[in-house]
């Protein structure tokens, strides 16, 4: 039942029409099961295509079938012609996966057809698995883009079908690894299982031969049994059996069963898959097997596969005449899972993650991890806007129908970004455009709805003086450029706070020479300072901008999800105190006195820089002066010609580097700005790689910026460019990085969880993805680097912490892209910035505190919009631009991840405990007040997605083949709503509520 508020009684479907909810939600998921025989092999033959929401061509290309020399591929033409066959034929079935392409499908298809569809999917003839927009990677992806994006195309779904349309099998069969994470989500989401087939080609030959390839996954450490998954590895990749592919795009043989027929080869055909099935069953624990049939972009003529399908079922069961217990039958993933839960077998279990993933001795496919590094950037752009727009959307009611567009195509492009060829860098680099240009556009569209919610807000849209405020975006701030603070003399900032948390940030913004005055929302001049833009980021390639210097001051105390404004203006005359001292220092190949070193810093933390500009030591209260070392390097990337493993390039996918790393340069030029607010040192290593390291005032991290670009391949040798933290911590061998910024992960140098690794490949056998944060610690010390977007790395030596930021290639690394990673921009190689944040203290609660605040401060920093005020009078802007708070703060370690419209007068409300197990008891807080606020009448706790009350779900239950991994009871925290107004969060735990208005 829903949580009654102000006694507002309300009945249970009052709201909530859609099927979604039904209190029945597994009647359908195993619905029309063929039925095992327990005397038999029971084959289950899974119709499938894999459709890729872009990679060789776009998202468009894709669908339509344009582009055809490049690859046969039309999306439309497939879910046309599987639709046709299975309403020819009741035994059929297929499976689909890819929202984004279904809908867009769905939408074009009249009415008589939609309702055969829907008859289809009742009867689980067609049935979605996965069912996320896309089916995204899991190493370069953040944990909230794949909520959002799971949550978005499982509504799309639910909405559509009902509760029929809700999948209950992940399938993420192309991505290049698995996380922890990412199957602790799906368990969250409601799903029983999980199937893949990408692992480690070690890691699978040692399940297959001990029969582990089907598995419990324990992936969290912190939420017990929740986060428990079935999980299986399919045996030939995603495809069909070695010539069973009967499809236009294959060279296999049909089932040829004329009578008289010279070419009848059933009985080749048929003695041939049974084979296959037996060598198979060796490697398995039940007596079943799942077969997928299909491939990339197969079924554009379904007829093709099921005529033959339906020969190989008939064919193949003839043979029960004769002695044969192979029972073959049309069925899906979940009808297969539920076949394993009823047969009561005992699994293995599973702890830690399979990652990184490698084809062969040569070929560990961590070189995506940083691939297409400005992509990554923008896709965390992208996402920091989503929330944005959501919360603002949500808490100024826009709900009309420009309004609600402007919001889905942001959610469904933020969708496509995750897909396993798009994050990851793996696509061609025209489709890296499309992917980037579509972006950009739904980052436009959802801006208006930013600007009308904080005109609502700020209630300003009939105030004669701000009727031309602007709330214009900035999205070149991150190359010091923005049109506004250029060309004005006055203008505003606006900045909103998507924390749900009180917090204070330091705001840059980019202006030509001059001075210039900060006032805050009360009209009080705030202190500010003017730092010059580094040579090198006034040099990047296609930056058309005026501004030399930037402006810096401190957005104090905004409010939690709140608004602030400040007017900035310019003034001509001498610079003041603000201005910065600068301190030219002597390049390396001067060999100065030791007299020369610096330090930058603050009464928390500072750093001290040797004679010749390298970062030497950090000092902190709590650690007192430790070595610290920070310095680029780069590796050769291997060349080969890829006809033999040993001859592997390094490209989109691989990273292979061609022996040991180099120096980036053998002299440093550096300036030191010093100022009330933020104390910098610039450092020049050569003409294409800089940094700022930075720290300001009140702060207890440090802030390196670094900007590499265009990497040099005149000597035609491609470069893979890191950034290296040097300690002299006794790591033992041991580092952690997170797994898609939430739970961190042990890693251990040259070592697996699962099996003995063979490592040819020292380095890239030793990377990981870095998705938020990578740390290493003795019993004295810690060292954590926060990342602004995906990245590679690892700890190749104790003590030291690498992350490759930028990779330029100029071979294919023949794994299917078919073009080097060679990233060119305004016809130069590309130049990508970006920042690591640093952290040096001892290994404590309090440290996993700091880190975790300053990790979401890094993905939802304020968000900036700039204004032109060029003849607001001041008087009347103080009494327009008030400090606004828009919801009271949640205790603290509760994040408020998300907040959004859902469907009319529902909102969806996510909260999570942002600490581990160890780090945090269970958090309790009163969810009234908050609801109050959002005039809130009634809510009701739902599955992680939002699609389905918590109250129904109800999951299979496998059995475990050893108990004492984990207690074996513990809560599983999901089993049923607390409906109580006082909200309990276990550590790692989020809880998703339904709000009605």
């Amino acid at each position: 039942m829903f949580v009654r508020i102000c006694g507002v009684k309300l009945l249970l479907f009052i709201f909530y029409t859609t099927s979604a909810m039904s209190l029945f939600q597994n009647g359908c998921a195993y619905k029309n099961c063929p039925i095992s025989l327990p005397d038999k092999l029971n084959v289950h033959l899974v119709p499938h295509t894999h459709d890729d929401v872009g990679w060789l061509k776009t998202v468009d290309q894709y669908y339509y079938g344009s582009k055809t020399t490049i690859q046969k591929a039309g999306v439309q033409y497939i879910l046309d012609s599987v639709v046709d066959q299975l309403l020819r034929d009741r035994n059929r079935r297929f499976v689909y996966v890819e929202s984004a392409f279904f809908f867009k499908w769905w939408e074009e298809q009249h009415e008589d057809l939609k309702e055969k569809v829907k008859n289809l999917v009742n009867e689980r003839r067609l049935e979605f698995i996965g069912g996320a927009w896309s089916m995204n990677d899991e190493a370069t992806t953040h944990y909230q883009s794949i909520i959002d994006q799971f949550a978005w195309g499982l509504k799309k779904l639910n909405d559509t079908f009902g509760k029929c349309g809700k999948p209950k099998v992940g399938w993420q069969i192309d991505t290049f690894g698995h996380s922890r994470e990412m199957a602790s989500l799906l368990a969250q989401m409601g799903y029983d299982g999980l199937f893949f087939a990408r692992l480690d080609y070690q890691n699978k030959g040692k399940r297959l031969r001990e029969k582990t390839a089907e598995m419990i996954w324990h992936a969290s450490e912190s939420l017990g049994e929740t986060s428990d998954i079935f999980t299986g590895v399919l045996y030939n990749h995603y495809s069909a059996p070695p010539g069973f592919c009967f499809d236009i795009l294959c060279n296999d043989e049909p089932i040829i069963d004329g009578k008289n027929s010279t070419e009848n080869n059933v009985a080749e055909r048929i003695n041939k898959f049974l084979l296959y099935l037996d060598n198979m069953s060796t490697y398995y624990r039940t007596n079943n097997l799942m077969i997928p049939m299909g491939d990339d972009f197969t079924y554009q003529d379904a007829n093709v596969w099921y005529k033959n399908l339906d020969k190989l079922i008939r064919y193949g069961n003839d043979k029960q005449k004769y002695g044969s217990i192979v029972n073959i039958f049309y069925s899906t993933p979940s009808c297969y899972l539920k076949s394993l839960h009823d047969s009561n077998v005992k699994w293995p279990v599973k702890t830690q993650d399979f990652l990184p993933y490698s084809t062969d001795p040569h070929s560990f496919w961590s070189g995506y991890f940083t691939s297409r590094s400005t992509l990554k950037r923008f896709e965390r752009v992208g996402n920091h806007l989503l929330q944005v727009c959501k919360q603002l959307s949500a808490l100024s009611m826009l709900q009309n129908q420009p309004f609600d567009n402007n919001l889905a195509s942001l959610r469904e492009v933020m969708g496509i970004m995750q897909h396993h060829d798009a994050i990851t860098g793996t696509e061609k680099e025209k489709v890296a455009f499309d992917y980037s240009l579509q972006l950009y556009n739904a980052i436009e569209a959802c801006s208006i709805n930013v600007k009308e919610a904080l005109k609502k807000l700020l209630k300003v849209e009939q105030t004669k003086e701000l009727k031309d405020l602007g709330f214009q975006n900035c999205l070149n701030l991150n190359i010091s450029a923005c049109e506004v603070s250029e060309k004005s003399e006055k203008f505003i900032v606006t900045v909103y706070n998507p924390l749900n948390r009180l917090t204070s940030q330091y705001i840059r913004i980019p202006v030509p020479e001059g001075n210039y005055e900060v006032k805050d929302e009360k009209g009080f001049v705030i202190s500010s300072q003017i730092v010059p833009i580094p040579v090198l980021v006034r040099k990047i390639p296609g930056r058309l901008s005026t501004a030399v210097n930037e402006l810096v001051f401190e957005a104090k105390n905004v409010p939690s999800n709140g608004i602030i404004s400040y007017f900035v203006s310019k003034s001509f005359g001498m610079f003041d105190d603000r201005s910065p001292k600068v301190i030219l220092l002597r390049s390396r190949r001067d060999e100065p006195s030791s007299d020369t070193e610096f330090s930058i810093g603050n009464s928390e933390i500072s750093l001290r820089f040797n004679q010749y500009g390298f970062l030497k030591n950090v000092t902190t209260q709590i650690t007192g002066t430790k070595q610290l070392e920070q310095n680029f390097l780069y590796y050769e990337a291997a060349a080969g010609n890829n006809l033999e493993f040993a001859n592997r390039s390094s490209g989109a996918y691989i990273f292979r580097p061609n022996g040991t790393e180099k120096e980036l340069a053998n002299k440093i030029e550096v300036k030191i700005y010093r100022g009330p607010l933020v104390e910098e040192v610039h450092q020049k290593f050569n003409d294409w790689t800089s940094q700022v390291v930075r720290i300001y005032k009140n702060v207890n991290f440090a802030e390196f910026e670094w900007l590499v670009g265009p990497i040099p391949v005149s000597d035609n040798i491609g470069k893979e460019v890191i950034s290296r933290f040097t300690t002299n911590i006794q790591s033992s061998g041991i580092f952690y990085t997170d797994s898609n910024g939430r739970e961190m992960v042990k890693r251990v140098r040259n070592y697996r969880d699962d099996f003995v690794p063979y490592l040819k490949e020292l380095v890239a056998g030793n990377y990981y993805p870095i998705t938020s944060k990578i740390s290493l610690e003795d019993k004295e010390n810690k060292l954590s680097i926060l990342t602004d977007r995906a990245q590679g790395g690892g700890s190749l030596q104790d003590g030291v912490l690498e992350l490759m930021i930028h990779r330029r290639l100029l071979h294919d690394d023949a794994f299917g892209v078919g073009e080097a990673l060679n990233e060119m921009a305004f016809g130069e190689g590309l130049v990508t910035r970006g920042k690591h944040l640093l952290i040096f203290d001892r290994p404590s609660t309090s440290a996993n505190i700091l880190e975790k605040r300053i990790e979401l401060m890094t993905l939802l920093p304020l968000w900036t919009t700039f204004s032109k005020a060029n003849d607001l009078k001041f008087n009347n802007w103080e009494n327009k631009m008030l400090n606004i708070s828009l919801l009271t703060p949640l205790p603290e370690h509760i994040h408020l991840l998300t907040l959004e419209t859902w469907s009319n007068q529902q909102l969806l409300i996510r909260f999570e405990n942002i600490l581990e197990k160890g780090q945090s008891i269970d958090i309790s807080f009163d969810i009234m007040k908050l609801l109050r606020i959002l005039n809130v009448q009634a809510y009701r706790e739902t599955t992680l997605d939002g699609s389905s009350w918590l109250s129904d779900l109800k999951r299979l239950r496998f059995n475990y083949d050893k108990v004492n991994i984990r207690d074996a009871k513990q809560t599983n925290i999901n089993e049923k709503d607390n409906l109580a107004p006082q909200i309990i969060l276990k550590p790692m735990q989020i809880r998703t509520f339904m709000l009605f208005r």
